[in-house]
């Protein structure tokens, strides 16, 4: 990999993202070193520029960064690492500096407000309503908005197609759920087959 070191005085800025879940984790800074030490090792190392020496994050609290991906950007300046993070990043605990949201996207709140509605027990929630009833009509009320799915996808009414895709993505993952499996989990057996 070239990298402009030269660019910033023998420092760049590297991004560390969450390589499941793409949340970005926190922001430091290597120089040559560093890097050389990060790919040699597997382990994000860092130059730090408060103590002016290298640091391999998780040296003391033993939060490690594995190493996953390595990609440098457009002007060779700026370098993303994706690693699986062996506990919180922060220094103040929590798993990225810039808080805790993730940053997957909608699914991943919708899953998480599936989650909340069964944990809760709302008899007044659809969702916990139908979880309650178990596995066996929450799989047939994926099977039904996937018939619906395939009519609607033979007409000519975008709208309603779209809804029914919506419908039936919202009861897969309350199925994914009452199975006790994550969206994330299906995520990772699509990625593996895209390879």
């Amino acid at each position: 990999m070239n990298i402009n070191f030269e660019k910033g005085n023998g420092l760049v800025p590297v991004i560390i993202q969450q390589v499941n879940t793409l949340q970005v984790l926190m922001l430091g800074y290597m120089n040559e070193e560093a890097f050389q030490q990060t790919r040699k090792t597997g382990l994000v190392t860092f130059f730090s520029r408060s103590k002016q020496r290298l640091w391999t994050k998780g040296e003391t609290s033993n939060n490690k960064l594995i190493v996953k991906k390595i990609h440098v950007d457009c002007d060779k300046d700026t370098i993303l690492i994706k690693v699986l993070p062996t506990g919180p990043t922060c220094h103040k605990g929590t798993m990225s500096c810039f808080g805790e949201a993730r940053s997957k996207g909608f699914i991943y709140d919708l899953e998480d407000t599936i989650t909340e509605r069964i944990s809760n027990k709302n008899e007044n929630s659809y969702t916990y309503q139908l979880a309650k009833k178990g596995i066996n009509k929450v799989a047939q009320k994926v099977g039904e908005e996937a018939v619906e799915l395939i009519i609607e996808s033979k007409d000519s009414n975008s709208e309603l197609f779209k809804n029914e895709a919506a419908d039936l993505l919202y009861h897969l993952l309350l199925l994914l759920k009452v199975k006790e499996t994550s969206f994330e989990e299906i995520e990772s057996i699509l990625k593996s087959r895209s390879k």
